[in-house]
């Protein structure tokens, strides 16, 4: 709690340049008062409950929704105070802490403006940004950057993957107003580049000229076969020849088994097809490279970091296995706050996972050969109990029975 009451006062301090649009860390229960359930038809939601998960750092601090079924969607949002990004960044940051060793599922958030009806939020809910890990398998573990535009998702043109262990990691996107972005995990940048490039948000700036076509005669072979190279006059030879050292079986019967003849076996003496060999093409032009034209489709926009109104953040997700805690949303327009944060609030909290982490798994391993060691003690002291048994079975005296004298 020290920690946090500790980067509060930072906060506050540095304020005075940054804004914060939103933001919410989950300290207590009353964010069942500002979050709204889906309710939209068909689908069978799960819940999240307020949790700091098996191991942690700090109590208090570290509390976050968890998902807590099985096999369910997963949709809940938070409406907050209109604002652009206009002519400023964006940077939207999170964590997720996969402690069940997720196996298939989402972790990512969204992103909307105020038309987003809370209580029919769904997976076709337009929304403006989709940003966050997904893990399906060992085939799929990516974080995902969509943006909305034009009505149409996109999504980034690179391959960016998660962090798939169970420990609290931190996803931070950077929108910025010259139109690049940076993506971050952990406060390390994992990728970096410009929205135009990365994104198919407009039509190429060029296009192959419709009008132009390859020559019939460009020569784009860097090498001919050698007109002059003749095939050896002694080069074909049968591929199989009979075995010369074979003999024919002593009890082979011509008449019961048919004409003898010798096994066939590869010819050392084959040379394959002939070929002529192969020389530099004299007339060689290079490979033909088709001219490009500017796109006349193609119109710069340079508004394509905007979004004119943020209005909601949510968690619109399926998970086959639950056990996700999503904690630490933050909307600012200042990438040092958000770097800030990390080194004081969530650093910590990932140090103290670990630390705890270990610690268990140590105390459980010890269990675990206590229980081994138990265990054949036991089995032991069964064989031995029964090997007594055995043992006073076989040496038994039988009682004499008594007669009297004659």
């Amino acid at each position: 709690m020290f920690l946090l009451n500790t980067y509060l006062l930072i906060v506050s301090l540095s304020t005075v340049f940054a804004e914060v649009f939103f933001e919410e860390q989950f300290l207590d229960d009353t964010w069942e008062k500002n979050w709204i359930y889906s309710e939209h038809p068909e689908q069978e939601f799960g819940k999240f409950v307020l949790s700091y998960g098996k191991f942690w750092n700090d109590p208090d601090n570290d509390k976050g929704i968890q998902t807590s079924q099985d096999a369910r969607f997963y949709a809940a949002s938070r409406k907050f105070a209109p604002f652009t990004n206009e002519e400023k960044s964006l940077v939207l940051q999170f964590s997720v802490k996969h402690e069940q060793n997720i196996d298939c599922g989402g972790g990512y958030i969204k992103v909307f403006d105020c038309s987003l009806e809370q209580n029919d939020m769904h997976g076709d809910s337009p929304y403006l940004i989709m940003f966050g890990p997904d893990i399906c398998g060992p085939g799929t573990k990516k974080v995902h950057v969509i943006f909305n535009y034009k009505n149409r998702n996109l999504l980034i043109n690179k391959d960016i993957r998660c962090k798939d262990d169970v420990y609290t990691h931190l996803y931070t996107l950077i929108i910025k107003p010259d139109n690049t972005y940076e993506v971050l995990i952990d406060n390390e940048k994992v990728e970096s580049g410009s929205l135009e490039t990365d994104w198919d948000f407009l039509p190429p700036k060029k296009i192959k000229d419709p009008s132009q076509s390859k020559p019939t005669n460009w020569d784009d072979r860097p090498t001919i076969q050698d007109p002059d190279d003749k095939k050896p006059d002694d080069w074909d030879k049968p591929e199989h020849i009979s075995d010369p050292d074979a003999t024919k079986p002593e009890d082979w019967d011509d008449e019961m088994d048919g004409e003898w003849e010798a096994p066939m076996i590869d010819n050392p003496e084959f040379k394959g097809e002939w070929k002529p060999k192969q020389i530099d093409n004299p007339k060689y032009e290079g490979p033909w490279i088709h001219p490009e034209i500017d796109n006349p489709e193609y119109i710069p926009d340079p508004d394509l970091y905007k979004r004119k109104e943020i209005c909601a953040v949510g968690f619109d997700l399926w998970q086959v296995k639950s056990g996700t805690i999503f904690d630490n949303i933050l909307l600012t327009d200042d990438p040092d706050y958000a770097q800030r944060f990390a080194e004081n609030v969530w650093k910590p909290t990932i140090e103290g996972e670990k630390k705890m982490k270990e610690s268990q798994d140590e105390k459980e391993k010890k269990q675990r050969e206590q229980e081994a060691k138990e265990s054949i003690e036991d089995k032991e002291a069964i064989d031995e109990d029964e090997d007594e048994d055995e043992e006073v079975q076989n040496n038994v005296i039988p009682e004499v029975e008594e007669h009297d004298e004659l």
